[in-house]
């Protein structure tokens, strides 16, 4: 699977994303949202209402990049914000949260296996 390098920077958009917007939404929200620089060598994670589905945006060399997880069960555990400002994680808190542990509790989601045989 691809993910973020541990030592890229991350910001955690903490409001509630509408998951239909795309690159340029997402990079608007960055500029305007979380008053931030959508260009710096940083990924900008958003999630939405039901915390089932991640968007991360990152800019890279010459183009934006878009990566989309949706959870089938479970939720992301999502750090709570009264003001909504953005969280700074690290590269390994983001993919400790992609892996659906609560950065505060380090507990994962409970891993699903299909049965492909029947």
């Amino acid at each position: 699977m691809i993910r973020p390098a541990t030592d890229v920077a991350v910001y955690l958009c903490r409001d509630v994303v509408d998951m239909r917007k795309s690159i340029d939404g997402l990079a608007l929200l960055v500029q305007e949202a979380m008053e931030l620089n959508p260009f710096e060598p940083a990924v900008f994670v958003f999630c939405n209402r039901q915390r089932d589905k991640v968007k991360i945006l990152a800019w890279e060399r010459n183009g934006f990049v878009v990566w989309y997880k949706r959870l089938e069960q479970e939720r992301f555990k999502w750090p709570e914000c009264s003001d909504g400002s953005p969280m700074a994680l690290t590269g390994q808190q983001l993919n400790w949260l992609l892996d659906g542990y609560d950065i505060a509790r380090m507990r994962p989601h409970q891993e699903l296996i299909f049965d492909t045989v029947g």
